[in-house]
């Protein structure tokens, strides 16, 4: 009975028309799944009263709860909502030159919400496999930013990060399993510039200007409504 009910689960699959499968206008489809910022790998430098102190940082990355809402206006344009659980990242700070004597220590952590609103372009392929591009625009909000308990001893304090505007630009595909039911895969490129400010000593002397610039990896599950 098992091998049955699987042979015509597999039977349905292969049956079902690519007309069956193929987004329409006013198709609404909601996704969720795992997403991943890795921020770019290079470095910031760390000004103080204005000159280079030789010090910069870098942010590592982080993996959350990944949202998605897609609305078709017909079967090859779309628009596209990203959001996600907050995600967090540390800050680490290089200091070869020993200028505070915390070369490669948390400096702290951040937290931001990267909503990111796009345009899709889905190619027609008369398949279950639907690849698409997209270009859009995102606002970077950061909150709950604070050092660590070394800087604070070094009289490190008031770190704050202003809000970003930036472009995006991705590459995906959905997979269609069934006629509500698809898998996402995404690859996206968001710039995300964070002006980053805080105190020395008590003097509002600090300045960073943090290129975050993602790389954004998201493996979803999609149901159409």
């Amino acid at each position: 009975m098992k091998t049955s009910v699987i042979n015509g689960l597999i039977l349905s699959a292969l049956t079902l028309s690519p007309l069956a499968l193929a987004n329409q206008a006013g198709d609404f489809i909601v996704r969720g799944g795992a997403t991943n910022i890795t921020p770019d790998s290079g470095k910031s430098n760390i000004m103080l009263a204005g000159a280079d102190s030789t010090m910069t940082l870098t942010v590592d990355d982080n993996t959350q709860l990944g949202l998605n809402f897609v609305y078709f206006y017909n079967s090859n344009w779309a628009v596209e909502l990203l959001a996600a659980t907050p995600y967090t990242h540390d800050v680490t700070i290089q200091d070869k030159n020993a200028v505070l004597g915390v070369d490669g220590a948390n400096l702290g952590e951040v937290s931001h919400l990267p909503p990111t609103l796009s345009a899709l372009y889905y190619f027609d392929t008369n398949s279950a496999f639907k690849p698409y591009i997209g270009v859009g625009i995102n606002y970077t909000v950061f909150f709950d930013e604070e050092f660590a308990e070394a800087p604070k001893s070094l009289g490190l304090s008031n770190l704050e990060l202003d809000g970003s505007f930036g472009l995006s630009a991705q590459i995906g595909a959905d997979y269609h399993l069934d006629e509500k039911w698809s898998l996402n895969a995404s690859i996206r490129y968001i710039d995300i510039d964070a002006d980053a400010t805080f105190d020395v000593g008590g003097n509002n002397v600090g300045k960073a200007d943090i290129n975050v610039d993602p790389m954004v990896y998201s493996l979803m599950l999609g149901y159409k409504f």
